[in-house]
Formats: C-alpha cells, structure tokens, sequence
C-alpha cells in the first residue's frame, strides 16, 4: 500500500499528483494490464525485440 504524507497547507490536487506518480512508478498497473491475459513466449520476445529494434534506430539517429 502506497502512503503518501501531506505536508501542512498542501494542495490535495498536488498530493494526488505525488500519488499517481508514486503509483506509476511501481509498475501496478502495468503489471495487472500484463495479467489480463496471457501472451505467449514468442511473441513477448518478438515485442522485446521490435522494442530493442526501435531504440537502437533512435541512438544510431543520434550519434548521425
């Protein structure tokens, strides 16, 4: 369980901001979106590689 302290005179809309941002942070969601259903090996790994694929790109973009 996430517990975030309020600072004295604190906005509550910035309080939540730390919340969602904390929350983000430790993956929750994602994780219960990955749990939804199932995903074979072969195509997690073909994601993973497209991903790789695609930031490789951006850095050889870079360094051009």
């Amino acid at each position: 369980m996430l517990i975030i302290p309020i600072k004295e005179g604190e906005n509550i809309d910035r309080a939540l901001k730390r919340y969602k941002r904390k929350f983000d942070k430790t993956g929750t969601r994602r994780q219960l979106q990955a749990r939804k259903q199932f995903v074979k090996p072969s195509v997690e790994n073909r994601v993973l590689n497209q991903k790789a694929q695609y930031v490789q790109g951006l850095r050889d973009l870079e360094q051009a």
